[in-house]
């Protein structure tokens, strides 16, 4: 499988003579009068379209585009209304051609157009970026879609931000790619230095990790923390597995060095200019926790991180002794939902576990019997091995909550996270569903059970 995977090694080589095709296929969509696009996709086939979104924004003239990776029915309602599709450019995205969730959005999405503009006019309102033969090329054939990228399948799709599943949303946003490529060969060439950026990166991940600081901190600027989102997943998903895994820690708040277990390494990414971490991360420094930084002086560094962070990665899953490119707790997840999902077809309906407890109007689901809410939640966290012990059993919390991603909730989840890590001392990690299951999923299955989950539906 290994040898099938390195095709991202030459992402930028093979890419390049594509740029000339994507940009007329941008220019195209601009001269029909397209100024959204939404891009349809789970993992890593939508993480870094996200991440040019968020740190890039929006050229003049371009199309703006969002990213729906939720299933939540007020998620894909509000991008409904907030969308003409007279004017907007829907991208299917996925790597295998038959990710559920995705194909569930092109089809929904679809129907929409056919109803607002008639059948006629519906395909040229989708591209679809995805491998030679797959389920989803197709569909886009036998639909009509105005451009189908194919591409490299020896690509895997954490590994994927610099291939058409990258460039194609970034081109869309008016990202220049030759540029963004130019930084990819700077990062490369330092790659080939085994003392170099990328190589001590992954060294320190992977020793540190089997030294027991297997909770990779990053703690990213503000212009450009949302990459964390990208790194998370790349790590989680290439390291988590056999019993072994580096737990990526993303958006956490910075507390003092006496609020951290030992079992964290700390990783800076700063945008130049931006140093309003400087002095907690000092601090921590001093205080023995090892602290790594890197600066950025333009954004389309990005294109640079992106390869830097794999080869890293790729390093420390050499160290830990598994393999980076597989996800086998993923796949054999997949197996368990369609059979739940043969048997609902047969059935009507699916298991309906018992409640140990209703209280304010809140239903708590547990294998034990607390007497309130605050009691199922102290009790449940009260397995941690916080502390000193904490490379010892469960050394960190993840709250993954099933609904409508808004601002407001991001709030919350960040507020009840920050608290469960000043009184634990162990780490925290936030993730909606389905989401999460794409990113850092295969960790949470396969890293020996060092976790306790919680999640939050509605």
């Amino acid at each position: 499988e290994i040898s099938n995977r390195l095709g991202w090694l030459h992402s930028s080589e093979v890419m390049r003579p594509a740029i000339a095709d994507i940009e007329a296929l941008v220019a195209e969509v601009r001269s029909a009068g397209y100024t959204h696009a939404l891009l349809l996709g789970m993992g890593g086939s939508s993480l870094a379209p996200e991440v040019f979104r968020k740190v890039f924004g929006v050229r003049e003239g371009y199309l703006d585009l969002t990213v729906l990776d939720s299933t939540d029915p007020g998620a894909v309602l509000e991008k409904t209304r907030q969308l003409d599709p007279a004017k907007t450019l829907y991208i299917v995205s996925t790597k295998s051609g038959g990710t559920v969730e995705t194909l569930s959005f092109a089809k929904y999405f679809y129907t929409r157009v056919v109803e607002a503009l008639g059948p006629e006019q519906a395909g040229a309102h989708f591209l679809a970026i995805t491998d030679p033969g797959s389920g989803l090329e197709q569909f886009a054939r036998e639909l009509g879609f105005r451009k189908i990228f194919l591409n490299d399948p020896d690509i895997g799709g954490r590994y994927s931000a610099l291939s058409y599943f990258g460039s194609v949303p970034a081109a869309l946003l008016g990202i220049d790619l030759a540029r963004l490529y130019d930084q990819a060969d700077v990062a490369a060439e330092d790659a080939r230095n085994p003392f170099g950026s990328a190589c001590t990166l992954g060294a320190v991940m992977g020793v540190l990790a089997l030294q027991g600081r297997d909770k990779m901190t990053l703690v990213a600027s503000p212009a450009v923390a949302p990459f964390g989102a990208w790194v998370e997943q790349l790590v989680a998903e290439s390291t988590g597995k056999a019993g072994k895994g580096i737990v990526p820690v993303d958006q956490e708040a910075l507390l003092a060095p006496d609020k951290y277990a030992r079992d964290r390494l700390f990783v800076h990414l700063r945008f130049a200019g931006e140093n309003g971490q400087d002095q907690a991360l000092a601090q921590l420094a001093e205080a023995g926790h090892p602290v790594m930084q890197f600066d950025l002086n333009d954004r389309y560094q990005l294109g640079g991180e992106f390869f830097r962070w794999e080869i890293a990665t790729v390093i420390a899953g050499r160290l830990l002794g598994i393999n980076p490119f597989d996800q086998p707790d993923v796949e054999s997840a997949k197996i368990v939902a369609r059979e739940m999902m043969s048997a609902y077809r047969e059935s009507g309906a699916l298991p309906d576990p018992e409640a140990v407890l209703e209280a304010e109007g809140m239903r708590v689901f547990a294998d034990f019997k607390p007497g309130s809410l605050s009691d199922a939640l102290s009790r449940f966290l009260g397995q941690a091995a916080f502390g000193e012990n904490s490379g010892k059993g469960r050394s960190y919390i993840a709250l993954q909550a099933y609904v409508q991603p808004t601002e407001e909730t991001d709030a919350a989840l960040q507020q009840l996270r920050t608290r469960i890590q000043a009184h634990y001392r162990m780490a925290t990690t936030v993730g909606y569903g389905p989401r999460f299951l794409h990113s850092t999923g295969q960790l949470h299955k396969g890293d020996g059970g060092k976790g306790l989950f919680i999640q939050l539906t509605a």
